[in-house]
Order: structure tokens, then C-alpha cells, then sequence
């Protein structure tokens, strides 16, 4: 008895350590479940915007699979041209000259547009590199009113929600000073409307799935010299990005799976009462660094 009462201090001071040990268990575990509820959602993001490029195809596909150009593509004699140093600077600097007029325009007129121009445009968006020449884009082209106000009204219901409960107050409060908003009239008024789909991959012969190797960049490449080649055109456009629209927009314009929406340009000229932003770009300095 007396052994008992002597090693009962110890045996309390063991329960009291194990006790301990798990609430800190049951206290840590609590925690991390706490800050993974806590951890901020991103409810804004748009799944069409995801670049899936990191993600394998299935494993049936293969590693060593053909994937449609031939084992040795021929390779042709090259004779690009060759300007003098003057005639260099003169070009870059013409070029530059364009580039920096062009502005985001959301007044757009329902004046037409030489569908000839469109063609051009495209084509020349089209000369884009890609990875493994896998050209992993679509270009729709919509002038059809009802179908242009159709995608209006998907859009505008799908941006008041971006704007009421997805994007944020900071968000909403930066597009404040550009004066933007969820209607789009631009939708309605543009004589055309091109929409970019980035295809996540391809179909090979034998319906297999087609690795697009770099599809988001490829076609991120592709926007950029479509707009280059619009504004040598002189048509205007506002580069929208409308979010959480993509997988209807697919369905009205009859776009297979594998086609995500990347980018939805209003084309056409400026109304005669249009006006933007009085911005300014940064200089070269802030922009390049030479080592």
C-alpha cells in the first residue's frame, strides 16, 4: 500500500504528460484544418484560363505515340531579308510608332468592316511559332447580330456576378478608374467578333488524343500579333477576358471539349465620340534590362 501511495505522484505526472501530448496533437490538427478552411478562395479564376499544358494525356496515349508530322520533315534553304543599320532603325522605329498608338476601345462603331480584312488579320495571326508546330488555336469569327447579342447577354450576366461577388473590392475599385463595368455594349456595336479558343489538345488519324505542347503560350503568342496586325489595319479592339463565361460560350458557338476560351476581341472602328484613359506607358528603362 505504501508502494502504491508513493508511485502515485509519478503515474499522475505520466497521465498529465500524455493528456498534454494529445491535446497539442488534437490542438495542431485542429489548426490545420482551421487555416486550410481559412485559406482564401479564388472563385474568380476561370478554369478556361488554366494552362494545361503541364497535365500528361492518358497513359494509353503513349510517350512514343505519332503525333501527326512526319519522323523527317524536310528542312528547305532559308533566305530571310536583311535591312542596313539605317534602314533597321528607321523600320523599328515606324513600327513602334503604330504599336504605341494603339489603345483599348470600348465605343466602338456598327460602321462595316471589309471582311477581306478579317481574313488577312487572322491569316497573319496565324504565321504564330507554337510548340512542336502544333498551332493550337481557333479563331470564331461572329457578325451575325442575334448570335453577337446572345454572347452579349452571356457575358454581361456572368460579369455583374464577377463584379458583385467574385473579383473583390480592390479589384472592382482599380476598374473604377478605367470607368469599366459589366455591360459591354461593344458586344452589340462591333461589326465582328473574334473569339480565341486555345485547343488543350488535338485529335490524331486514329481519334487518339494530340499533345499541345505550350498551348496557352502559343496561342498567348498568336493574340499578340493579331493585334499588332489589327491595329496595322486600322481596326480597334479591348482585349476581354470574360470570366466563368467560357463553357457557355463554347456551347452557343458549337466549340468541341478540347477548346477553352482564351481571349473575346470586338472588332471593328472607334464612334466618333470614343474616348479612353489618359495613360501613359512605362519607359524603356523600367521596362528592359541590358547586362
Amino acid at each position: 500500500m505504501a508502494l502504491f501511495s508513493s508511485l502515485t505522484p509519478v503515474f499522475i505526472a505520466i497521465i498529465c504528460v500524455l493528456i498534454g501530448v494529445i491535446r497539442r496533437k488534437t490542438n495542431g490538427e485542429k489548426e490545420k484544418r482551421d487555416s486550410k478552411s481559412k485559406h482564401p478562395s479564388r472563385p474568380w479564376v476561370d478554369e478556361d484560363l488554366k494552362d494545361g499544358t503541364d497535365h500528361p494525356l492518358e497513359e494509353e496515349e503513349g510517350d512514343e505515340e505519332w503525333q501527326g508530322l512526319e519522323e523527317n520533315v524536310a528542312h528547305v534553304p532559308f533566305t530571310g531579308e536583311r535591312y542596313s543599320e539605317a534602314e533597321m532603325i528607321k523600320r523599328s522605329q515606324t513600327f513602334y510608332e503604330l504599336l504605341n498608338k494603339r489603345r483599348s476601345v470600348r465605343f466602338l462603331s456598327d460602321e462595316p468592316v471589309p471582311r477581306e480584312v478579317i481574313d488577312n488579320v487572322i491569316r497573319t495571326a496565324g504565321t504564330s511559332p507554337s510548340g512542336a508546330h502544333t498551332e493550337p488555336w481557333t479563331f470564331v469569327v461572329v457578325q451575325d447580330p442575334d448570335l453577337k447579342h446572345k454572347i452579349r447577354e452571356i457575358v454581361e450576366e456572368e460579369e455583374e456576378i464577377n463584379y458583385k461577388k467574385r473579383m473583390g473590392d480592390r479589384w472592382v475599385n482599380d476598374l473604377k478608374r478605367l470607368r469599366t463595368n459589366w455591360i459591354k455594349e461593344y458586344l452589340d456595336t462591333a461589326p465582328y467578333l473574334i473569339l480565341i479558343f486555345k485547343q488543350v489538345y488535338g485529335r490524331l488519324p486514329n481519334g487518339k488524343k494530340k499533345t499541345h505542347y505550350y498551348n496557352e503560350i502559343s496561342v498567348s503568342i498568336a493574340c499578340g500579333i493579331l493585334l499588332a496586325a489589327l491595329q496595322n489595319a486600322g481596326l480597334y479592339t479591348v482585349t476581354s477576358t470574360p470570366l466563368n463565361c467560357g463553357p457557355q460560350l463554347r456551347v452557343l458557338l458549337q466549340r468541341p471539349a478540347n477548346e477553352k476560351l482564351l481571349l473575346l476581341l470586338p472588332v471593328g472602328y472607334p464612334k466618333k465620340d470614343a474616348t479612353v484613359p489618359a495613360l501613359t506607358r512605362k519607359p524603356l528603362e523600367d521596362i528592359m534590362v541590358v547586362l
